[in-house]
């Protein structure tokens, strides 16, 4: 070094002899192990001593003596197996491959999803088929004439004025309803417009295609037909009811419900109901009966709609566990525990809206003392002190009949008892709204029934000794029915 020539220095490492190499040389000459300048030969397997990723530098020293070199340039190279090549270019390959596959089969699936966007398919539900036709020309003339039918997204949306935020009557869980004029019906309706998206506003969709399609009946809402051809959108229109609905009027913005009317809405609910669960080839569970369902048309008459919910039964089946849906303060007690829908639930909801209907006050009020703030308990009480007028609305200023009262009040609380197995039929509760069956005596103080599953089903089983209703009549029209004695045989008494 000291003589100023310039040095070459090689170290090689050979990973598939796991040999290791150093060579130097002087001159314009690299090292060459031919020519005997390898200074160095260690066999060795680096692996053993290095982590998988490293860093390569070059460095220079002479130990203790004075630094007298320099780096004048250095270099790093190094190959692969040509196998390890071939291997790792296959992979590459077909990770290649398969991307390109997903990638074409995304773009097939969204395509078709894009092209179906106007088709609906829920399950075993095909929405066309409740109808059982083709819609050529002829078919639509006939549904025209005789029932729902199927219009087009671009009928619904010059109704609508492309459902303008004018024309919107109000927003609920899965969608909004707008106001609208079918010109070549010459008819005012309210079209339902299920929000995009929405699972569970899909299956309501269907559900109240298939179901309301086929019923008839003065006191239900009338459904002019349906739409869901337009990317997503589902839309269901229903005859427009020009008074609202019956929660508007009582704690809304709309007129004050007179008696006469009240009690009217009352008989026209109940006979909507009866509809449902004995008239029709197959039961049904309305599930969310509630004043924001329960529609008024020109004349205040009471029309029951929104059949999201509703479910088919056998008559006399058993009830049914189904996700617990409805709208708390109207729910069963049985329903909450078990998940179990049946008419005797439904006959619960209808006694809530009752005594709203007759008190005018919601199920729950936050604002009031805890003794009043629960509807059913507070009129109960009221009922076991021989009070129970005083629970009639206030603005009403003691202008309705007092037997008609007492009969909606007491037949609110007797739809409401907490047991189910006390409860009337529909039919029954209707009976003595008309003053066709005697008032029924009530227990002086609400019953508390406890629940517990049994070892085949999660069954409401009352064990309170209070919970008992005098049939005011055991062999009349409404006593204990054969529909509910499946049921009924789980009640134990002390």
């Amino acid at each position: 070094m000291k003589d100023g020539r310039t040095a070459h220095a090689r170290v090689a490492y050979d990973g598939e002899a796991k040999n290791l190499t150093v060579a130097l040389s002087y001159g314009a000459a690299r090292p060459n192990a031919t020519a005997g300048d390898v200074l160095l030969w260690y066999a060795v397997d680096l692996r053993d001593y290095l982590p998988d990723s490293v860093a390569v530098g070059f460095s220079a020293a002479t130990g203790e003596a004075a630094e007298l070199h320099q780096v004048l340039y250095w270099e790093f190279t190094s190959t692969v197996d040509p196998k390890e090549e071939t291997v790792i270019l296959w992979v590459v390959l077909g990770l290649c491959a398969l991307l390109l596959v997903l990638i074409g089969a995304g773009v097939v699936w969204f395509v078709r999803q894009w092209r179906k966007a106007g088709e609906f398919d829920d399950g075993d539900i095909e929405v066309d088929d409740v109808m059982g036709a083709e819609y050529d020309e002829l078919a639509d003339e006939v549904v025209v004439e005789s029932g729902p039918r199927r219009f087009r997204y671009a009928e619904l949306a010059a109704a609508t004025r492309n459902f303008a935020e004018d024309r919107k009557l109000g927003q609920g869980g899965f969608g909004a309803v707008y106001r609208g004029f079918l010109k070549e019906l010459g008819l005012e309706v309210a079209i339902k417009r299920v929000s995009k998206g929405s699972t569970q506003g899909r299956k309501e969709y269907a559900a109240e295609v298939r179901i309301i399609s086929q019923l008839r009946h003065r006191h239900l809402v009338r459904l002019v037909g349906w739409c869901h051809e337009h990317r997503g959108d589902f839309l269901l229109v229903y005859e427009l009811m020009p008074n609202g609905s019956v929660d508007q009027h009582l704690y809304g913005k709309g007129v004050l419900l007179t008696w006469p009317m009240r009690y009217d809405i009352a008989l026209g609910l109940a006979s909507a109901t009866l509809y449902l669960h004995e008239e029709c080839p197959q039961c049904i569970v309305h599930r969310d009966i509630k004043p924001s369902n329960v529609m008024l048309d020109a004349t205040f008459s009471a029309k029951l709609g929104d059949f999201g919910l509703a479910k088919l039964v056998e008559h006399g089946s058993q009830p049914y566990t189904t996700a617990l849906a409805g709208t708390l303060g109207y729910l069963a007690p049985e329903c909450v525990m078990t998940g179990k829908a049946s008419q005797e639930s439904d006959v619960y909801s209808f006694g809530v809206v009752a005594l709203e209907i007759a008190c005018g006050r919601r199920p729950a009020e936050l604002n009031e003392e805890p003794s009043k703030a629960r509807l059913v308990p507070w009129v109960w009480e009221l009922y076991g002190k021989n009070a129970l007028l005083e629970a009639a609305d206030w603005r009403l200023k003691g202008q309705f009949d007092e037997k008609q009262m007492e009969r909606l009040m007491v037949v609110g609380l007797w739809c409401a008892h907490p047991d189910y197995a006390h409860r009337p039929s529909i039919r029954q509760a209707l009976n003595v709204l008309k003053f066709e069956a005697p008032l029924p005596v009530l227990p002086p103080k609400m019953p508390v029934p406890t629940y517990f599953p049994l070892p085949d089903l999660l069954a409401p089983i009352s064990v309170g000794g209070a919970s008992s209703t005098e049939d005011p009549d055991p062999g009349s029209d409404y006593g204990s029915s054969g529909k509910g004695s499946s049921v009924r045989d789980r009640l134990l008494e002390p």
